[in-house]
């Protein structure tokens, strides 16, 4: 898998028999990055709104163990994608320099989430007005 530059859906293969199901995924396998950091967003009422940031050298990989959730991505351009994450097969690719909004939880939604990189504050991107502008200096400049 190679990285990509937009967020997109991927779908884990499922082995099931009547013991049930089991899902893995593999870090450079399943998702397009060696997984360095593992956590989960759980407890969050329906109109709360989680992430709400980018991340300048973080890949994301989302999926909803339990429950359910959206996950609006913007690329900063004008561009924005919604993902409802209901299924705990599938999961959301995130690229760098992406702004993320989860929301719309529902009560007993478990929200797993794999990283590429160790948590870094400094990488965080906390305002959407910095992060559309530094989203503008990168294409004027013509780095991507």
């Amino acid at each position: 898998m190679n990285k990509n530059d937009s967020a997109y859906f991927i779908e884990f293969a499922e082995h099931g028999d009547e013991r049930g199901n089991l899902v893995v995924v593999e870090g450079e396998r399943d998702v397009p990055f060696a997984i360095q950091r593992v956590f989960y967003i759980y407890g969050s009422d329906t109109d709360m709104v989680r992430g709400q940031h980018a991340n300048r050298k973080s890949q994301f990989v989302l999926i909803n163990v339990a429950g359910q959730s959206k996950v609006k991505v913007m690329d900063g351009l004008g561009n924005e994608a919604v993902f409802c994450l209901n299924r705990p097969r599938t999961g959301v690719y995130i690229p760098t320099m992406a702004w993320k909004e989860m929301y719309d939880f529902s009560p007993d939604a478990v929200l797993l989430c794999l990283a590429s990189e160790h948590y870094d504050e400094s990488e965080y991107i906390r305002d959407f007005d910095a992060f559309e502008a530094e989203i503008a200096a990168m294409h004027k400049g013509g780095a991507q």
